[in-house]
């Protein structure tokens, strides 16, 4: 039996594949723990894994919803900063914390997200075997593919790659204080810094939930690269949803993804949209939308904070999203 930590950003779009796995490393006779903030506690749990609590000192009940309240009421430039610098505090969290908590546990092998360098630096720091997961869209950098990020279309020639690379340069300024807080630690346990994102990944495997068909035509991705598809069980089923308020009116859904479920403005437009024309109105907004808010949209739609968006999309006649991967890849299934 192999005990497997995970460390992944704290929003559903990547927890949600993370449980997936860890309940079928479960059913397979392996123990799967979390680690992460309060806040995660409860859900993470009645989703059937193990979970111990790090970053009491600074990431108290309370931080994760008012961080991702703050993130959707930003735009543009000011959003990604806002971003990144919670996400550097994510990763000082980890690697405060998280060698102690990850020891002490008695966890063997890491499961880490392409998007939390931190988790790779752990397992080198605790000498642990780790795999990256790509609960995203694939990260890794190559000459001829656009980061995810860029919008840009796929085109093989120089002008692409000198475009491609200065996209890369951009982005890799952007997430710089991540990058600082990682190879701060890095330095302080004796190891080499970080130059890319790439140098956290696994040189063991790395496995991505998002089908080739989905991504450019890659040529250099290591051999311990392997697209795997969809990480979904039926657990999502078990969320608890009114079925009984759909009135047989063809049924639109709408959800924003982990991000952006504050975006009151947003749900308005697509609830005024929806009101006269004789169809149900379903939105889930992840708990960043408050009670008098939701209570407020026209045209009386089901509100809910969470809800089995893959049972709805397979009801809906039409899906409104912000195109996030486990969005489209419910739709795709």
């Amino acid at each position: 039996m192999t005990h497997f930590g995970i460390i992944s950003p704290p929003v559903p779009g990547h927890l949600n594949p993370f449980a997936a796995l860890g309940r079928e490393l479960a059913r397979r006779g392996h123990r799967v723990t979390v680690f992460h903030m309060a806040d995660l506690e409860p859900r993470l749990r009645s989703e059937g894994l193990e979970f111990r609590v790090i970053g009491k000192s600074d990431h108290p009940v309370g931080t994760l919803p008012r961080t991702l309240k703050q993130i959707g009421s930003l735009s543009g430039i000011s959003a990604m900063k806002f971003t990144v610098k919670a996400a550097a505090g994510s990763s000082e969290m980890f690697l405060r914390d998280g060698p102690a908590a990850i020891a002490d546990a008695g966890v063997t092998a890491l499961l880490v997200d392409q998007m939390e360098p931190a988790g790779a630096t752990i397992a080198e720091h605790l000498n642990l075997p780790y795999v990256t997961v790509c609960n995203a869209l694939a990260m890794n950098r190559e000459p001829a593919i656009p980061p995810p990020f860029a919008d840009a279309p796929f085109h093989d020639s120089w002008v692409a790659r000198l475009r491609n690379r200065a996209a890369y340069e951009l982005g890799k300024y952007a997430v710089r204080p991540i990058t600082q807080v990682t190879n701060r630690y890095r330095k302080r346990w004796g190891l080499p810094p970080y130059m890319v994102g790439d140098d956290s990944f696994s040189k063991v495997a790395q496995l991505s939930q998002q089908p080739a068909l989905f991504d450019f035509p890659r040529k250099s991705l290591p051999k311990c690269f392997h697209y795997l598809g969809p990480f979904r069980d039926n657990f999502s089923s078990r969320c608890e949803f009114p079925w009984d308020r759909l009135d047989g009116r063809p049924l639109i859904y709408a959800s924003l993804g982990s991000m952006q479920g504050s975006k009151y403005e947003l749900f308005q437009c697509f609830a005024s949209a929806c009101q006269d024309i004789g169809v149900q109105l379903v939105i889930s907004h992840g708990g960043a939308l408050g009670a008098e808010a939701a209570d407020s949209l026209p045209g009386a739609p089901i509100v809910v904070d969470y809800a089995p968006q893959f049972e709805l999309i397979r009801r809906a006649r039409l899906t409104l999203t912000h195109a996030g991967l486990n969005t489209v890849l419910e739709k795709k299934t």
